[in-house]
């Protein structure tokens, strides 16, 4: 039924979303602009340049290099004890025989940081990184790219996301999408199948484990 898996990194294979909010969430309070949960829920899934946007938007006067500074600083003091992964991603990865590969909205640096510290590196044949292409998700030049990397066609790439802004993507490229939601609530609207787990969402798509 499928000729490779690609999975999102951040949210899906490694719980860095919480992390992540906790520590936005202290460094816009430090800087006298606090929000709420539902507003770091808004930008799971964005790529940096578009969640900045975001920012700016409702903050026009906010220091962006103090805010990206206490953030950076606030996550790194949070992953200090190393970085956890979603249930069963260990498993599932450890149980896949077909190519893998990672479709990732982080920078390249930040993707390889994060695949060292887990040990994850080893299990993907090949890494999309936001550096890879000019249009990041939402919309499908990623999750394109990635399939053509793979040397399969889209069609028969099945997919595993968290936000959906990846979902949205992935399936926008013309690929099954397992959605397992992270933080935050999600629409689900473009998702072929939502789970509660990676493990349950490879079950109900059919994919064929060792």
């Amino acid at each position: 039924m499928f000729d490779a898996v690609i999975f999102d990194l951040d949210g899906t294979l490694v719980d860095t979303e919480s992390l992540a909010h906790a520590a936005g969430m202290a460094a816009f309070a430090a800087l006298g602009a606090p929000v709420d949960e539902a507003f770091l829920h808004g930008m799971v899934g964005k790529d940096n340049p578009t969640a900045n946007r975001l920012i700016r938007a409702r903050f026009p006067d906010l220091d962006m290099v103090a805010l990206d500074q206490l953030w950076s600083a606030g996550y790194d003091a949070r992953a200090g004890g190393g970085l956890p992964l979603r249930p069963g991603a260990a498993e599932l990865l450890g149980r896949i025989t077909l190519p893998k590969a990672l479709c990732t909205s982080s920078h390249r640096a930040s993707a390889a940081h994060k695949l060292a510290v887990t040990g994850l590196a080893h299990h993907f044949a090949h890494v999309v990184v936001l550096e890879d292409v000019t249009r990041p998700k939402p919309a499908p030049e990623p999750y394109l790219l990635t399939a053509e990397r793979l040397g399969v066609a889209p069609a028969r790439c099945l997919v595993f996301e968290d936000s959906d802004t990846g979902t949205e993507a992935a399936r926008a490229a013309g690929m099954v999408v397992v959605q397992v939601p992270d933080v935050g609530h999600v629409g689900g609207q473009h998702a072929s199948y939502l789970a509660r787990d990676l493990l349950a969402g490879a079950r109900a798509a059919g994919l064929r484990l060792a």
